[in-house]
């Protein structure tokens, strides 16, 4: 069998084996070129540079003679001496250097005749005979040699010239010859690429987009694909596996099947002998199972979608749930009142996700599950009823005693002594502080009822903040506390109810004027945090513990250990109610020994509610 992996070295080996052949070749035969030629060139060269200069100092010699026979200067015989010694240093070249054949022998013929030459050119030269001599001695001996050393030279010099034009050819023909090998290279090696490249779609391209096909058919869910063995090679072997794996799937899918029907009729049965309504909902808002209470008082049908059944309330909590991950609820003052039978009940709608399995980031679901809280309902209704019949039976009597208080205290009905005053005193006081808290209590069961009546009206920060300390500058200037206010540039406006407002800063300054010493600092802010703005009160008193502060705004809780007297612990829990009324939030911070602060926001922009 050949594998992919062979079929692969087999094809590019022989290009590669090809090319390594060629290349090899070319590589030597241009070699083998770069050194004849530049052993041509450079012999051939040496040749005709000194055949040229036995020619130009020859012609020199004579022109110098001829000067010298004329009748000029002394220094022309200067200049034959020099051209002579020229000429012979370029016939030395010359004769060092006999590359053609031939041209030894004239190189020897020149050098010959050059002595000759050089004898009679001296007699001619030598200006002691007389100038008629010397001048047919030129014209008859000296002439004629100076011709044929002239034309020896010349052919010397067409011999290496030819021979320099000859290698020139055969470079030519070389590298004609080595163009042509390459060429024939490329064209084999291109021949085998097309041809391999064919065989590669038809043995791998072509495979493994069937593969990929039949991937895609998998993952869409088609279980049935079966692909077609066609080679024994790496290929034919992934197939087989393939189909193997296919066939592996549907058995899985089919267990899975089953395991999930089985699960889910359990799941149901389960859930229909559970009394609470619970709704379990998909990914994409399906109702998937439900408990029959479920199904026959919201109308959770498995298989419809939560955003057409009952209320938007149901859809709201499950898009908040999967949007934060966490469990969510509605608030108190938000549930569902159904009638079963003559009795009235209330649900109280929670959603809460279902962890992702493994390592996915995806949920698998919202359980939706409607806690019943009537009894609570009813106690709460109760407790309020109770509350507002007691303190409206006890104002009537209260405000009976304190008349009578006040007119003891006025003396209309008789003098009294100095310790009768003080027991009066002590009364009225007393008297007064049960009025407070009777009406505290009336605040909070109306604002708890919803029946607060609040008026927004859109509210400057600014101004809030200075109504709210205007009654607490004298008090706090007599105990010798700074009030400062830190009001933020450009915030923007709140809807607020004023008298709210200054019932919230009167409770939060009270307390704190109550608990910093004399010389501290108090400090209210106003800034502006994201969609809100945030208002707050902070002192330099003794501060909370930890242990309380998480308490400080729960109904009748006071904090142990103050040495003042306070209230009965329902201020904090009344201005935490007003501004959850405004829409808006509170929190505290503390540090035992430096101070306390209690913070809260109101929507910026908010429309009127």
């Amino acid at each position: 069998m050949i594998g992919i992996r062979q079929k692969i070295l087999l094809g590019y080996g022989g290009i590669l084996l090809i090319v390594a052949v060629m290349g090899f070749l070319t590589v030597t035969r241009i070699d083998r070129l770069g050194s004849a030629v530049d052993v041509i060139l450079r012999e051939n060269y040496r040749s005709v540079v000194a055949s040229q200069k036995m020619m130009e100092t020859i012609d020199k010699i004579d022109t110098a003679l001829l000067s010298s026979l004329a009748g000029r200067q002394e220094q022309d015989l200067e200049k034959i001496r020099q051209h002579e010694v020229q000429f012979r240093i370029a016939l030395a070249i010359e004769l060092g250097n006999i590359t053609l054949p031939g041209e030894g022998e004239k190189a020897k013929n020149i050098a010959r005749l050059f002595e000759r030459y050089a004898e009679i050119l001296h007699e001619v030269a030598d200006r002691s005979r007389p100038l008629h001599t010397r001048k047919e001695q030129y014209f008859k001996s000296l002439l004629p040699l100076f011709t044929e050393i002239k034309s020896l030279a010349g052919q010397v010099l067409a011999m290496n010239q030819a021979s320099m034009i000859e290698a020139g050819n055969t470079a030519r023909s070389m590298a004609s010859s080595a163009h042509n090998s390459i060429l024939g290279t490329i064209l084999a090696s291109a021949v085998i690429s097309i041809l391999f490249s064919y065989q590669s779609r038809r043995w791998i391209l072509k495979p493994i987009r069937k593969l990929i096909a039949s991937a895609n058919e998998i993952r869409s869910g088609n279980l049935d694909v079966v692909i077609e063995k066609s080679s024994n090679d790496e290929i034919g072997i992934l197939s087989g596996a393939f189909n193997e794996m296919a066939l592996s799937l549907r058995k899985m899918k089919k267990n899975d099947e089953e395991n999930l029907q089985r699960t889910h009729m359990a799941t149901q049965e389960v859930m229909n002998l559970l009394p609470t309504p619970i709704a379990i909902i998909n990914p994409e808002g399906i109702v998937t199972v439900a408990t029959q209470s479920a199904r026959e008082l919201f109308g959770l049908q498995p298989g419809h979608r939560v955003r057409d059944v009952g209320t938007s309330l149901f859809f709201d909590i499950v898009s908040r749930s999967i949007k934060e991950m966490r469990t969510v609820e509605t608030d108190e003052q938000r549930f569902i009142q159904k009638f079963i039978g003559s009795h009235e009940y209330f649900y109280q709608p929670v959603a809460s996700p279902v962890p992702p399995l493994l390592e996915t980031d995806k949920l698998n679901g919202t359980v939706l599950l409607f806690r019943d809280v009537t009894q609570a309902h009813e106690q709460k209704e109760m407790k309020r009823s109770v509350v507002s019949t007691v303190s409206h039976q006890l104002r009537t009597p209260l405000t009976s005693l304190r008349m009578s208080i006040h007119l003891l205290l006025e003396e209309k009905i008789g003098s009294v002594n100095e310790k009768q005053g003080e027991l009066l005193l002590s009364a009225r006081e007393d008297s007064e502080r049960l009025t407070e808290i009777l009406d505290e209590l009336l605040d909070l069961n109306r604002i708890e009822a919803g029946k607060a009546g609040l008026d927004l009206q859109p509210q400057q920060p600014g101004t809030i903040v200075s109504k709210g300390i205007e009654p607490f500058l004298l008090e706090a200037r007599d105990k010798g506390i700074s009030l400062i206010t830190d009001i933020g540039n450009e915030l923007p406006v709140v809807h607020a109810d004023m008298a709210s407002m200054q019932h919230v800063f009167a409770n939060l300054l009270s307390n704190a004027v109550r608990f910093t010493f004399p010389g501290g600092t108090i400090t209210v802010r106003a800034q502006k945090e994201h969609s809100n703005v945030r208002f707050s009160v902070e002192d330099s008193g003794q501060g909370i513990a930890q242990e309380h502060l998480q308490h400080i705004f729960d109904l009748f809780y006071q904090v142990p250990g103050k040495q003042q007297r306070a209230g009965v612990g329902l201020g904090l829990a009344i201005v935490k109610r007003m501004v959850e009324a405004h829409g808006g939030s509170i929190r505290a911070t503390s540090s035992p020994g430096k101070g306390s602060a209690i913070s809260f926001t109101l929507p910026a922009g908010a429309e009127k509610a």
